[in-house]
Formats: structure tokens, sequence, C-alpha cells
């Protein structure tokens, strides 16, 4: 369920508001999607949105604060998943199709500036959210892979030893990020051809070398 501060209400979280007050969001972050699209990323301003929107400025002022907190929401919107990952027969090879298609979405000079959006708002709430997200879908493929007898490394392990680094070079480094290294990544806690193994307490098997 998304959450959203309320500046009114002294930062508190609460959940996604109903009635005219969902509709209020729904349209701002409609008419944020709409400029993006249509005009370009240096076109969203407050007015402008607003405007799109038919709503005031202060109501996006007294909702989200400021743009960046605005534009992080919609970040986590667009991020959260929209369905289960893909059963495709194994822990192994399910993870390299959810790699492929994060990859393929994210490396994109769009999908780079949802995640800066992501983490550029007045709080880290957003980040930890989609963070949630993740790991729910990591724990889907690691539920399946248990039902067929394997035992695949923990969600934890994934988060730190195989996405971690995506992100890291994806949002810091600005690097290109190729789905052999993701492979790679993923082969440093299930060997190709090996039955999922992985360590419960989230520690690398063998040494801790670098994957180039």
């Amino acid at each position: 369920m998304t959450r959203e501060e309320d500046p009114v209400a002294g930062g508190r979280k609460g959940p996604r508001p109903g009635g005219r007050s969902a509709r209020v969001q729904a349209a701002v972050h409609q008419a944020v999607r709409d400029i993006q699209r249509e005009a370009g990323r240096e076109e969203l301003t407050v007015p402008a949105i607003a405007a799109r929107a038919g709503v005031t400025p202060s109501t996006i002022y007294r909702r989200w604060g400021d743009l960046s907190q605005l534009l992080s929401d919609v970040a986590l919107e667009r991020l959260r998943p929209d369905g289960a990952p893909a059963d495709t027969g194994s822990f192994r090879s399910d993870m390299e199709a959810w790699l492929a298609q994060y990859i393929d979405e994210m490396s994109s000079a769009f999908g780079r500036s949802v995640l800066r959006d992501l983490v550029g708002g007045q709080t880290s709430a957003n980040a930890g959210e989609c963070a949630c997200a993740l790991r729910e879908q990591f724990e889907v493929i690691r539920e399946r892979a248990a039902r067929r007898g394997e035992s695949p490394p923990d969600s934890e392990a994934l988060m730190d030893h195989v996405f971690a680094p995506l992100v890291y070079r994806l949002l810091f480094a600005g690097e290109d990020v190729s789905f052999g290294f993701a492979q790679g990544l993923l082969e440093r806690l299930v060997p190709a051809g090996e039955a999922p193994h992985g360590p419960k307490d989230g520690s690398l098997p063998g040494n801790s070398a670098r994957v180039s």
C-alpha cells in the first residue's frame, strides 16, 4: 500500500488517501507523467504541474512539500511491480528472467532518472518502500523454488550481492550494466548447473573477488 507524507500532520505517515484526496493525487501524478512525456523534464515545475492537474500550486506544496518529494512519489509508483515474477521452472532461471527485465527497463536514460527521483525526495521512505517491494518479488521466486525442492539463498543475500551492485552502477557510477554482469553476480550465489544452496546468513560462498 502506498503511503505518503502529510506535511500538515507533522510528517506522519498514513495510508493512501481516499475520495477527493485520492483524485487529487491521481491527477497530479498523471500531470507529471504527461508533462515529462510531452515537453521533457526541464518543464516539470510546480506551477505547470498544478495547471495541468487542475489544482493550485499551494495544494501541491501542502501535500508534498516540494517538487523533489512529488517526483519521488511518482517514481515509487512507476517502480512498483505490476505482477508476479515470471515462473520459468527454476530459481536460477526465474532470477535471470527478473534481472534481464530490470536491466532492460532501468539502464535507459529514463529508467536512471526514475531511480534518481526515487532517492531525491525529502525522506528515504520511498526508497525503503521500493526495497520492500523488491524483497517481496524475491520471496515469490524463493517460495516457488522451495516448493520445487530447491534451497535458494535468502532475500537479503540477493539484495546485498546481486541487486545492490546493479543499482550502484546504474545510479551512482553511471556505468552501463550488461546482463552478463548480472549473471556473474548471481553465479556467486547460485552456480550455473547446480541446485541452489545459497547461504542462509547472506554471506558469499567461496572468495569475495570482484566480479568483472
